[in-house]
């Protein structure tokens, strides 16, 4: 069983000292310097901020093990002794509050725990490549790995493993063969009109009434154009328009978030969002078309039904609770370090809620389990605040338990 106290500290030093995606230089530089001590070969500022730490035992199977690194521009309000008081410019030159409200702290801690355990380790063949990514929540950590040759850089993995802090109860494990996680289209729309004094509205080709037409049109796109056995969501998570009560406007903006799981339905709703904007556009009589932009796009996580069912008396064997959670509407890009090295991905929850919550609890009926998970803090919550104990100590056991069943010889037929 890993010693993790030392990690409880690293723990709390990470989620103290929070990084926005792609500035993750502080993080990176701990992460690197873990490695090298660890006697792994470093290769640093792949993808801008991105660390691979790679460790060679012969032939064998090539296993990734991912972790992310970036915080979110959150301003942190649990309380602990250790919370976040970064602070960092946002996109509007703004001062934000920065934290780890997506748990990325945690997945870093446990990589480097399970870094050290396989080092310390002799038993095992192949090579393990530990991968601390940047820029998760922006949506562009990966792919930007990805473009600056990580595959060029590093042999294509065999595997590629990795897991998410989630407010199941810390000790419990979560694992969904097939689709698993949603993939994710951020757009930006902008409507444009044309601007006028408030009095005179018949002078005007108002975008913020077209902005609202536009929003409850693309609401019908769910109920109406997917199947009710298909998932997908559409959200309307920021509008801008005007700065004043008596000006009607040239413009509003629009910025989306779209959750689907399969190509078919991704392609459905992407193309219906293309057709609304544009025919509500023209309806309003607009000057010029709308302008839509992909901010980010990556697909959905598809764990590989054969590789998860190879895994997952490893994870059993960390905890006696490993529960299917059904698919998960948020999303991850781990999914594209899987498909561009034509790999299977084998990707789980790890409970990091206060067990106590769910003490009353049979952890075996995951309707209720869940339930009770709805009414903690969530990943992005100011409030989210993963208990260190057991939720280390599982994460890393979950991990090396999950790379040493690939990490066997090849007469293991990998």
């Amino acid at each position: 069983m890993p010693d993790t106290r030392d990690l409880a500290e690293l723990y709390r030093d990470l989620h103290a000292h929070p990084e926005l995606g792609f500035a993750e230089h502080r993080t990176a530089g701990i992460v690197a310097a873990e490695l090298r001590r660890l006697g792994y070969e470093v290769t640093e500022a792949i993808g801008g901020t991105g660390v691979v730490g790679r460790l060679g035992r012969g032939d064998g199977p090539v296993v990734l093990l991912r972790a992310d690194m970036d915080a979110l521009p959150v301003t942190e309000e649990t309380g602990l002794p250790y919370a976040s008081r970064t602070t960092a410019e946002d996109d509007g030159g703004e001062r934000t509050g920065v934290m780890h409200a997506c748990g990325h702290d945690v997945h870093t801690t446990c990589l480097l725990g399970a870094a050290r355990e396989l080092a310390d380790a002799d038993d095992w063949s192949g090579t393990l490549l530990c991968l601390f990514q940047p820029a998760e929540e922006l949506g562009a950590g990966a792919r930007a790995m990805l473009d600056d040759g990580l595959y060029d850089r590093f042999p294509r993995p065999s595997v590629v493993l990795g897991q998410h802090v989630v407010p199941l109860p810390a000790g419990v494990l979560a694992i969904e063969p097939g689709p698993a996680y949603a993939a994710s289209d951020s757009l930006r729309i902008t409507l444009h009109g044309e601007g006028s004094h408030a009095s005179r509205p018949q002078n005007a080709v108002d975008p913020v009434v077209l902005a609202a037409a536009t929003i409850l049109r693309l609401q019908t796109i769910v109920a109406r154009e997917v199947a009710p056995t298909d998932a997908a969501v559409v959200t309307v998570g920021a509008v801008h328009a005007g700065t004043v009560g008596n000006v009607i406007p040239d413009r509003a903006e629009l910025l989306l978030s779209v959750r689907t799981f399969s190509e078919q339905v991704r392609s459905t709703v992407l193309g219906a969002i293309d057709r609304i904007v544009h025919h509500e556009a023209a309806a309003a009589g607009a000057p010029r078309p709308p302008d839509v932009e992909v901010l980010n796009a990556f697909p959905a996580v598809v764990n590989d039904p054969v590789a998860v069912e190879r895994t997952r008396p490893a994870l059993a064997s960390v905890t006696g609770t490993v529960v299917r959670p059904g698919p998960v509407t948020g999303s991850e890009d781990v999914g594209l370090l899987a498909r561009e090295a034509d790999a299977p991905c084998v990707y789980w929850l790890l409970g990091g809620a206060d067990p106590a919550a769910f003490a009353d609890l049979d952890l075996d009926d995951i309707a209720a389990v869940i339930e009770r998970v709805d009414q903690q803090p969530a990943n992005h919550s100011p409030q989210f605040a993963p208990a260190i104990e057991p939720t280390l100590r599982v994460g890393v056991r979950a991990l090396v338990a999950a790379a040493r069943t690939w990490l066997s010889r090849q007469r293991d037929g990998v």
